[in-house]
């Protein structure tokens, strides 16, 4: 029977030595590093404590002279000047004025006697051409163009006595077309529509149908100050299938 041979953890002297393993030469750096840094945190603790010891006396020193110190607190008194007093001016007096008589140089002579001259009498005769006071201003000239209406001026509203509707043609009525067909129309100072603008049709004959309708029209005139005159009146047709 072949003897077995019981291995152990230690290595026999005779072996050769293997290299170390990258995990040995990590943890041989790190183990280096952290006595670095013992021996970095050791020093500068030393050097501290060395620098505390040699500085602590003039410090202790320089604080005690600061105590003792005193600071000095200056008063200023502010010094407040009088004003002087107010010198009233002198009054200089005026010098009096003294009537002094002038001496007549004929005092012998009688003075002469004015005689009174009789009043006039003056006979006022009225003159019916004679005018008094501040004339009446001209009466405002009457304006020469027709003048648009506007609600709430100084122009009355022409109202309708006379308005007649108009044709429906029959191709809109067909179509069924309803809508507002709006003139602008001048009526003139007897109410007769005078022209007729139009500012919004229709198609299919309802234009046409409402301006020859408007120009049958009879309104009451606008006036102005009492007085007819000629307006710029805007006017809308309504077509609508009952």
């Amino acid at each position: 029977m072949s003897e077995t041979k019981k291995t152990t953890g230690q290595q026999p002297a005779n072996e050769p030595k293997l290299p170390p393993t990258v995990i040995e030469i990590i943890a041989e750096e790190e183990e280096q590093e952290k006595k670095l840094f013992r021996w970095s945190i050791g020093i500068a603790v030393v050097l501290h404590i060395i620098f505390f010891v040699v500085t602590w006396p003039s410090f202790a020193g320089s604080s005690a002279n600061a105590a003792k110190k005193k600071t000095k607190i200056f008063v200023v008194k502010q010094v407040k000047f009088k004003q002087p007093p107010k010198q009233e001016l002198q009054k200089i007096p005026k010098p009096k004025m003294k009537m002094v008589p002038i001496p007549d140089p004929t005092p012998d002579e009688p003075e002469p006697v004015r005689e009174k001259q009789p009043e006039e009498d003056i006979d006022f005769v009225p003159d019916d051409n004679l005018v008094l006071g501040v004339p009446n201003a001209p009466p405002p000239p009457e304006p020469s163009g027709p003048l648009r209406y506007v609600a709430g001026g100084n122009i009355t509203e022409p109202v309708k006595i006379n308005a007649p509707q108009p044709v429906y043609p029959e191709a809109a009525r067909r179509a069924r077309l309803q809508g507002v067909v709006i003139l602008e129309c001048v009526i003139d100072k007897h109410g007769n529509v005078k022209s007729v603008k139009v500012l919004r049709g229709m198609p299919l004959g309802l234009t046409d149908a409402a301006v020859a309708a408007v120009k049958k029209w009879k309104f009451k005139p606008s006036t102005m100050n009492g007085k007819p005159v000629e307006v710029i009146y805007v006017l809308t047709v309504r077509f609508q299938i009952t």
